[in-house]
């Protein structure tokens, strides 16, 4: 039986309230080594919660504040960010998502010089804000207070009129083979529109989202792009990514 079979049939058994280790290692003939390992990377999917000696059903997902997000991860974003900005060439126009990993993306472009910066994310916002070398077009629209996002009609009016040359785009998950996790239909959306304003798509996503199916809307991604993640990431993870032949950039841990 394949990894992925035995997780999938793993799952339903949580969802049935059968999460035993013990129980599921005899059930699917496997060490509780195995299950463990199991579970842990359904949890790092934000299916499942694993507990003293299994695993539950994981509540309905709820979304995180961008404050509460900036405390996750940090080291990996900000690796992820200087790797993503490494992409970037002067006289390049970008377009930055909102969130806390394109946030890192404008972060680490604050010294460059000779690039046009289009968001709607207060993150990169605020990021760009003293940057003198970087021209900053903020896209209009309304206010998601919840992830300090712009969305709606006039961002996308606007960005349309817009042929970037790279778009980064964050997420609550991804799924290879399905696309985009997104807690709103609105951002689920927006995520869409900005994916064919650029010549090069890229999806930052820290190691926690890949194969991270958090919430009900979906972005499907149409086009060739490539995911920039961390030196976390599993082989597991990976495998996804690299059956489908989608390229996957990986940020060294901090010296």
């Amino acid at each position: 039986m394949k990894h992925e079979e035995r997780r999938e049939l793993i799952l339903a058994e949580v969802l049935a309230n059968n999460g035993n280790v013990a129980q599921l290692a005899e059930r699917f003939r496997a060490s509780p080594a195995t299950i463990r390992r199991d579970l842990e990377r359904l949890e790092d999917a934000g299916r499942i919660t694993r507990t003293h000696g299994g695993a539950v059903a994981r509540p309905r997902a709820i979304e995180l504040s961008l404050q509460e997000r900036e405390l996750s991860h940090p080291r990996e974003k900000e690796a992820i960010g200087r790797l993503a900005a490494g992409l970037i060439e002067e006289g390049d126009v970008v377009i930055l998502d909102a969130g806390t990993t394109p946030g890192h993306v404008a972060l680490a472009l604050r010294e460059r010089h000779g690039i046009t910066a289009v968001t709607n994310g207060i993150s990169a916002l605020m990021a760009l804000r003293d940057a003198q070398g970087i021209e900053v077009i903020v896209l209009g629209g309304t206010l998601r207070h919840h992830s300090q996002a712009v969305v709606g009609s006039v961002a996308e009016d606007t960005v349309r009129r817009i042929r970037a040359d790279m778009v980064f785009v964050g997420t609550d998950g991804l799924v290879a083979g399905e696309g985009l996790n997104s807690p709103t239909e609105a951002m689920a959306h927006w995520k869409s529109v900005i994916l064919d304003q650029a010549r090069e798509a890229f999806v930052v996503a820290d190691h926690s989202k890949l194969g991270a199916h958090r919430f009900a809307y979906l972005t499907p991604i149409n086009r060739d792009y490539t995911v920039i993640t961390d030196w976390a990431a599993t082989p597991d993870q990976l495998q996804e990514f690299s059956k489908l032949g989608i390229p996957v950039l990986r940020a060294d841990a901090p010296s």
